[in-house]
């Protein structure tokens, strides 16, 4: 918020009660890893793409997450029983055929036939009903190859076992029909493993939500009169008295009552450092209490609370798209037509080109292309990495409120920033009083005791040290970026700029004295009486000790930095030169810092613009990336794209680099899925047998398939060690 804006602002009473408890965190929710916009009650499957929804959300010690992975690894093992004496019996056979012919008393096929059935109709299922799923909801996926690629496989092997003489010769081979059952059972095996670490990844992209849910207490002291007793936190009601000892988690969000202590609130910023912590200060649920004990009035809960805010804004975040990701989606939507496509291309060209016996060649090739062409990889590229760096974020104290917000903040070339609360502490301090005289300091208090605004607050707290009467006042009325007006005792009053009165004539002294504290870097305040002006008021307020470096590492990035203020020239100067800012632009209206922003759009710029007041909120209205400090006003954070929840500069160099992070690694997945694809359907294909006589076998197709869609989640993975 710039120097001098305010906006009336409605208590509520701590002590007000609720007839109804916090309730529970959250429910669980089952989301598609490629479609996170698809959300169920219950788990499932993705009408999509097929995949298995996975849990998210809920109480942290749910097993959903275990039971699916549990399942997927059962029926791993159970294939791999079944498919390894198959796989022996079918290989035995193309090398010593009349040795196994009588090792199985001439039952080999049959037994390969039953072992197949076993694994198909058994632990492989699952797979073959989601391919049958997408083909009658025509939302072709996946599981649509596969059921084409393995369902071709069986039913052909079936077929020309009980009726190898419908075949002709050129499919004989050792004077009987060629089988490939355990093709189809390898392959769905390995889908089969695949989808099992693929889940077993996943669940470690969700460490974020989980690990922010783990953070609440169970329990808390309640104080009823002169005793305590042990809560649950969900028995918590608004207004309660808790008492929290040390080395406590803090139960809820509340305001300090009694006693002082240090806070690590890094769950909130991502900052280990402890934060001193006194009467009236607020605290947040999970956060904790160092050595100190202190009394909070419990004022926010249930999914009011700034833990629980947290989630909801991270698994809203997590399940917005990119635009980076428009791409993916076009890809896949017309990748499994054209991959069909190709197979029947391959099958012709084998079948009417390819050497003896060419049937066979047809479907092997054909069913190659089938299987390697699986888009998973490709689909989870981008929303699994979104998944991870919003979970980065939210672990840092950077809230990204959707997923193009995280893909444009690296794009950025200009930040705008405001200057009080964003480059300077926000916590000013009266340094004088000019002249002295207690009516000064009663008619500014009286008024701006109805502000919330950092400048506001230290004008009432002044007052209170020196004792100063602070009356009621009537006709109040917040004057957006120049002050405030009302009646004190009968008597019109305004605190606030010097050019929003219009008085024609200014003591010369209070005009010498302003001079001075403009130089010292100071904000000048003004009070006047019936539109004459009594005297000024000077306020300082610290630049922020990590300004400095944040200005510097943002500035190497190549972002050109504008400081957008409602101060004084001379003031703001003073503050730019000291930590480096160049081009600034004060004694700005709302309306001006957002023409500002405005005109810089039209110069194709890509605008990040920072701040924490309402005064702020037009501009970052039409920054590219609105960035909001944590410690500002509701209006400011719901304008923004991007809160950083200490509410520090510096945070926006750690949003930068995230964003870098994320990015190169969506462009890697993508590079990769889409290499992966354009290499893997020619050879596939059989286009390397020409020259090389190289062959890819469907189990091969089927083990690279399940491992792409791996590797995609594995790397996504990287973006947890990236260091902000």
């Amino acid at each position: 918020m710039d120097e001098h804006s305010h906006h009336k602002h409605s208590h509520q009473p701590v002590t007000q009660k609720v007839s109804e408890s916090v309730k529970p965190f959250r429910k669980i929710e089952y989301v598609c890893p490629m479609h996170p916009e698809i959300r169920r009650d219950q788990p499932g499957d993705c009408p999509i793409c097929g995949m298995t929804l996975v849990p998210q959300g809920g109480e942290p010690d749910s097993d959903a997450e275990d039971k699916e992975i549990r399942s997927l690894f059962g029926k791993f093992v159970l294939s791999s029983i079944l498919t390894l004496p198959l796989f022996f019996l079918a290989m035995s056979e193309m090398f010593f055929p009349h040795s196994i012919h009588e090792f199985t008393f001439g039952f080999g096929d049959r037994i390969q036939f039953v072992l197949s059935s076993l694994v198909f109709w058994g632990p492989g299922f699952f797979l073959v009903r989601k391919g049958l799923i997408s083909f009658r909801s025509m939302n072709l996926n996946m599981y649509s190859l596969i059921l084409i690629g393995v369902g071709a496989a069986y039913l052909f092997s079936t077929a020309a076992l009980f009726f190898s003489d419908f075949f002709p010769d050129s499919l004989h081979s050792h004077g009987k029909t060629a089988l490939y059952f355990e093709a189809a059972s390898v392959i769905l095996t390995l889908v089969i493993l695949g989808e099992y670490l693929q889940a077993r990844a996943q669940r470690r992209t969700g460490g974020a939500i989980q690990a922010l849910l783990g953070l609440s207490p169970k329990t808390a002291h309640l104080l009823e009169g002169n005793s305590e007793r042990e809560i649950k936190i969900d028995e918590i009601r608004v207004g309660d008295r808790l008492r929290v000892k040390p080395g406590e988690k803090i139960p809820i969000d509340g305001k300090i009552e009694e006693g002082s202590s240090y806070v690590e609130e890094s769950m909130l910023t991502g900052e280990p450092l402890p934060v001193k912590k006194e009467k009236g200060d607020r605290v947040f649920g999970a956060t904790i209490n160092q050595t100190g004990s202190f009394v909070l009035r419990a004022d926010k809960i249930g999914s009011e609370t700034a833990l629980s805010q947290i989630i909801h804004m991270v698994e809203e975040a997590q399940r917005s798209k990119a635009p980076i990701q428009g791409l993916a989606d076009r890809v896949a939507g017309w990748l499994v037509p054209f991959v069909l496509l190709i197979s029947v291309i391959t099958f012709c060209i084998w079948y009417f080109f390819g050497p003896e016996p060419s049937l066979p060649y047809a479907i092997l090739n054909s069913l190659s292309v089938l299987i390697i062409a699986c888009p998973c990889a490709l689909g989870l590229a981008t929303p699994i990495s979104v998944m991870v760096g919003v979970g980065i974020g939210a672990q840092n104290g950077i809230l990204i409120r959707n997923a193009e917000a995280l893909e444009k903040t690296e794009k950025g070339t200009v930040l705008f920033t405001d200057k009080t609360g964003t480059l300077t502490e926000g916590r000013p301090r009266v340094t004088e009083v000019y002249p002295e005289n207690a009516q000064i300091l009663k008619l500014a208090s009286a008024l701006e005791s109805r502000s919330e605004h950092p400048i506001a607050k230290a004008i009432v707290r002044k007052a209170e040290e020196s004792n100063v009467y602070i009356p009621d006042v009537t006709d109040f009325s917040s004057i957006t970026g120049n002050g405030v007006t009302g009646k004190i005792e009968g008597k019109s009053a305004y605190v606030g700029k010097k050019k929003y009165l219009n008085v024609k004539e200014i003591p010369e002294d209070l005009l010498k004295k302003e001079e001075v504290f403009l130089n010292q870097g100071k904000t000048v305040v003004w009070v006047a009486e019936d539109d004459k002006y009594l005297g000024i008021i000077s306020v300082t307020d610290p630049i922020k000790e990590t300004t400095p470096k944040a200005v510097s590492d943002i500035g190497s990035f190549g972002i050109r930095i504008v400081m957008l203020t409602g101060d004084a020239k001379t003031s703001a100067q003073k503050v730019g030169d000291q930590i480096g800012i160049k081009e600034i632009y004060s004694e700005l209206s709302p309306e001006g810092k957002k023409e500002i922003v405005k005109a810089a759009k039209k110069e194709n710029e890509v605008l990040l613009v920072a701040g924490d007041g309402i005064n702020d909120a037009p501009a970052l209205s039409e920054s590219d990336v609105g960035i909001a400090m944590g410690s500002g006003t509701e209006i400011a954070i719901q304008s923004a794209s991007i809160t950083l929840v200490k509410g520090d500069l510096l945070g926006i160099s750690k949003a930068i680099r995230l964003s870098k992070a994320t990015m190169n690694n969506i462009k890697m997945n993508l590079f990769f899925s889409f290499a992966y694809n354009f290499l893997g359907i020619p050879i596939a294909a059989g286009l390397l047998y020409p020259f090389f006589g190289i062959l890819l076998s469907p189990m091969i197709a089927g083990a690279a398939m399940s491992l792409s869609s791996v590797s995609v989640v594995m790397n996504a993975l990287r973006l947890r060690k990236t260091e902000l």
